[in-house]
């Protein structure tokens, strides 16, 4: 019960707005949702508070929950004041990170500007990110073959060539791609491979 929350509920959770940053990489994350305001995500922009915002720095230095308010006072460009007269008075950020040898982090934060979160709420949020970040998580059951096929469709290669270079039947590449799509939730070969490649597996 508590993991399904959806887009309509979490935009009722978090009607001042929100962002949720998936499976971090080295620099990017995998997928990524900003529901701020416009008019904050402009000025936030153009102010580079990312470098000095303490909701960030909290969120790739610790796992689990913290309010807003309850951050440590750590905030020489007063972003949070300055987020507060765009409507967001009070937010609550997750942090989640994998130990794993992918070791990647998801993190969100959602406001609102009437009260506090109830700790119900943060749980619920809490359940919300650990399900995307889980259902974000690379494949674990691609084979060599199949990986082999999709490093190829990358390297813009067709079926022809593909099959030619691995000596199989063009069939047999089909399969493999089949395969790996379905694995991948891809539509299209050239997705599959564009998947494959963000989670690093070729």
């Amino acid at each position: 019960m508590t993991t399904l929350l959806g887009p309509e509920e979490i935009a009722q959770l978090a009607p001042s707005g929100y962002y949720i940053a998936l499976r971090i990489g080295f620099a990017f994350p995998m997928e990524e949702v900003n529901a701020f305001p416009e008019e904050w995500i402009s000025h936030y922009t153009k102010q580079r508070f990312m470098l000095f915002d303490p909701i960030v720095r909290w969120a790739y230095s610790h796992t689990g929950t913290i309010r807003w308010s309850e951050l440590p006072l750590d905030d020489p460009k007063r972003i949070i004041a300055q987020a507060q007269t765009f409507g967001m008075r009070y937010g609550v950020t997750v942090s989640l990170f994998d130990s794993g040898a992918d070791a990647q982090r998801s993190f969100a934060s959602f406001t609102r500007s009437d009260r506090e979160y109830t700790d119900l709420e943060v749980k619920l949020l809490k359940a919300f990110l650990a399900r995307r970040h889980n259902e974000t998580a690379p494949p674990t059951n691609l084979t060599k073959a199949e990986l082999e096929a999709l490093g190829m469709v990358k390297d813009g290669k067709r079926l022809k060539e593909i099959a030619f270079e691995l000596s199989v039947s063009e069939g047999a590449v089909k399969q493999r791609l089949k395969n790996a799509k379905l694995k991948l939730g891809a539509k299209t070969g050239s997705q599959a491979a564009a998947l494959a490649n963000q989670y690093g597996l070729i």
